[in-house]
């Protein structure tokens, strides 16, 4: 006999599995990889980057950070936090945070990458897709449903 599951969590687990099926659908928009470069910036305007081509793959750098910067605003922190000591000296100023996304034509997506959180120092796992327009940048660790997605509009 098969018990139903009830609670939240199972809840959580169907709505995520939804949810990403929807993305997943939404997600055709992008035809061409280069679609991706430019400014964009968080809904929020906690973070700019600039997405551009880095050969065969694609990568962000940081125009700014709002957990990047000091009090003033304007200065940014050193990489006090890198696993790499001798990048631990060096300016936040204009990183790559996003690297080695690679371009899904199948799943029309930017796949395969890395993100670097200057703020933690930690490197999770990336993917991007353009939805209705905006860049959906996926940082997460092991799975997809692992993760955190930043919005981000484009700026030029």
């Amino acid at each position: 006999m098969v018990k139903s599951v009830k609670g939240p969590l199972p809840a959580a687990v169907l709505t995520a599995g939804l949810i990403g099926f929807l993305v997943g659908e939404a997600v055709a928009q992008a035809s061409s990889p280069d679609q991706i470069a430019g400014v964009w910036e968080s809904e929020d305007g906690n973070i700019k980057l600039e997405m551009f081509d880095a050969g065969e793959t694609y990568a962000a750098r940081v125009l700014y950070g709002k957990l990047l910067v000091e009090a003033d605003g304007k200065t940014f922190k050193k990489d006090t936090l890198n696993p790499d000591p001798n990048l631990r000296s060096r300016s936040l100023e204009r990183a790559v945070l996003v690297s080695n996304l690679k371009w899904d034509g199948a799943d029309g997506r930017w796949e395969g990458g890395n993100f670097y959180s200057g703020a933690t120092g930690q490197t999770h796992s990336a993917q991007a897709a353009l939805v209705s327009g905006k860049l959906e940048l996926r940082a997460y660790r092991g799975t997809t449903i692992l993760g955190r997605t930043m919005v981000l509009r484009r700026m030029q």
